[in-house]
């Protein structure tokens, strides 16, 4: 499985509380934080349910 890049680009404010956890597990923070994670079926289905908060890019993997 290749990585990605996760972003937050919208506040936690006011969203459910399952939202805030599922960002917290993500490993993001504050805003405009980015965090490198492999792109497992788990990972995936935790950002498809914060789609919303964040922005997802691939990582190319380097030979």
């Amino acid at each position: 499985m290749g990585k990605i890049k996760i972003t937050q680009i919208r506040s936690a404010i006011d969203r459910p509380e399952t939202q805030k956890r599922t960002l917290r597990a993500l490993g993001l923070k504050k805003l405009h934080a980015s965090v490198e994670r492999e792109a497992t079926p788990q990972i995936l289905g935790m950002v498809r349910k914060v789609q919303h908060l964040v922005s997802v890019q691939p990582i190319a993997e380097a030979k």
